[in-house]
């Protein structure tokens, strides 16, 4: 590589995080001929895919969409089973990518970063894990994931409780075995969503605590046949070509006309279409209106709330379960598979704690203002302190000793959702304002990006590449000026930063890029297209 600074790091570059993320700028560095290291906390690959093995984990997006498009052959190689693949097969495909692209040598596992220290005088990187073992770079990739960082209730005693206890995102490796168990699950959110229709086939109760209520449609999920998985690999280049188009990155775009063009009866009927069909239609295909006009999200809450209603048999249990506080597609929109039909068992029963809310947990269950639970099993499906929280855990310390911490404690502050001032040589791929929506997709172009940004630095004998005070400024207003007419920026959510489980995390912040992603990748492309102009070079 060339003498870039006064000391020889032990790699060229260091990746935190062996997900999808880590994985492909292991790749795309070894493509670099650049010596580089993964560093992952778990014993694997897999990032989200290795954490949340909870029962019923699965995609949301299609598989195929979901998959990475870098390589047409590895497209043509792998075979998917499902529409929505399960979290097992998924671990398999990253496993597949790791084979397939020889990058088990480069992948170092049950190692921790506790802190990441930029070296002013060196110009490097310092890593330190938690058994005090330190890596030194050129350059550091973050890829710690969007949700990663899982939070527990704040409820006192939850420490104290004997039996067996699971957060979603700490499963097991080996199956937990439910039958003839008394069950407490904590939350409603995406993975309890999941989770629970599986946990009460064989649980003999399953009492659900739920706070927030949370909208959900239903996936529709089913297998693929040899025919159709010939169709879907003979379909990839034009599946390409639609997803790098749309706002999100998946198949699914919002409908091109407006909502007061039609008639109640016309609009009934072309919601019952979308709510038939798998997926996210129903949210990602609707009016393009139900996302900036509150009148137009009414009418569209109001029919997903009925379609609530017609499933849940009890009508108390099926007025809880539909959300109060934020309107239909306001958050990220959980996919569900007979989740309200696991209400109508005998054996299942929902506990609203706006009503009777917690006042501790037990050595043997959970105590409420009203009641006391026993439980065999507790099942903490409490979310994430999500985008920041993953940096938030580690150290980060940059120029003159500044912390990231600090940077950040108000919100974040970044330049192309990608690189922060003060912290020189490092990228983050899928940190706050980048573009999310179909995550390898966002993957797939922010390491790119990266990727030819460090070949940029090699090619150019640059050792120190920073992000500027004006260019941090300008983005970071550009985010927020993109958010101000979403609905999605009016709730409490993870997207907006809120975690009422952590301290200092009950403000909303605007944490993800609001513009399409083509537009996100547009704006990338021109900084790389002036050769960096915007960023401190030496």
């Amino acid at each position: 590589m060339g003498s870039l600074g006064p000391v020889k790091p032990d790699y060229d570059v260091l990746v935190i995080g062996g997900g999808l993320s880590g994985c492909y700028a292991c790749h795309r560095m070894k493509q670099l001929n650049l010596s580089v290291k993964v560093l992952e906390a778990g014993t694997s690959v897999g990032g989200t895919w290795y954490w949340n093995r909870y029962p019923g984990a699965r995609f949301d997006s299609e598989s195929y969409t979901y998959a990475f498009y870098f390589s047409p052959e590895l497209l043509d190689e792998w075979k998917w089973t499902e529409h929505y693949a399960p979290q097992a097969e998924t671990e398999r495909y990253i496993r597949f990518l790791c084979d397939r692209l020889k990058l088990w040598d480069h992948l170092q596992f049950n190692t921790y970063i506790d802190s990441a220290h930029w070296l002013d005088q060196d110009r490097v990187w310092k890593l330190t894990d938690k058994s005090g073992k330190t890596y030194t770079s050129r350059f550091l990739i973050t890829g710690i994931g969007v949700l990663s960082n899982p939070t527990l209730p704040n409820v006192p005693g939850v420490a104290n409780f004997k039996g067996e206890a699971y957060h979603t995102s700490r499963w097991p490796k080996t199956p937990v075995d439910f039958t003839d168990k008394r069950v407490g699950v904590i939350g409603t959110g995406a993975t309890a969503i999941q989770a629970i229709p599986v946990i009460a086939e064989t649980a003999a109760q399953v009492t659900v605590f739920q706070r927030t209520a949370n909208w959900a449609i239903p996936l529709r999920n089913t297998k693929i046949s040899e025919d159709e998985m010939e169709k879907i690999r003979s379909g990839y280049p034009e599946m390409l070509i639609r997803i790098n188009e749309t706002r999100m990155g998946f198949m699914h775009s919002a409908c091109g006309d407006s909502i007061w063009d039609y008639t109640p009866e016309e609009r009934e009927v072309f919601w019952e279409k979308l709510w038939a069909l798998p997926g996210f239609p129903f949210w990602l295909s609707n009016y393009k209106e139900i996302m900036v006009d509150e009148k137009a999200n009414d009418l569209v809450t109001a029919f997903a709330a009925k379609k609530t209603k017609e499933r849940v048999h009890d009508p108390w249990t099926a007025d809880k379960l539909i959300p109060k506080n934020h309107g239909f597609g306001t958050r990220r929109v959980p996919m569900e598979t007979y989740y309200f039909e696991a209400y109508n068992r005998p054996t299942v029963r929902l506990v609203d704690l706006l009503e009777t809310p917690f006042e501790r947990v037990t050595e043997d269950g959970i105590i409420t203002t009203a009641e006391e639970f026993k439980f065999d099993i507790l099942v903490y499906a409490t979310g994430f302190d999500a985008v920041t929280g993953a940096f938030d855990a580690i150290d980060f310390r940059g120029t003159n000793n500044h912390s990231l911490r600090d940077e950040w404690k108000d919100g974040p502050r970044t330049y192309l959702g990608l690189t922060v001032e003060h912290f020189p040589n490092m990228w983050m791929s899928m940190g706050p304002h980048q573009a999310y929506g179909n995550i390898p997709r966002s993957i797939e172009y922010a390491v790119g990006w990266i990727a030819e940004c460090i070949e940029y630095c090699r090619d150019h004998n640059i050792s120190y590449f920073e992000a500027t005070a004006a260019g941090v400024q300008d983005w970071t207003d550009h985010v927020h000026d993109l958010g101000k007419d979403l609905l999605s920026n009016k709730v409490d959510s993870w997207m907006t930063g809120v975690n009422k489980n952590v301290a200092g995390k009950q403000k909303r912040i605007v944490a993800r890029y609001m513009g399409s992603a083509p537009e996100f990748r547009e704006k990338c492309k021109e900084v790389a297209d002036a050769e960096y102009s915007t960023f401190t070079k030496m």
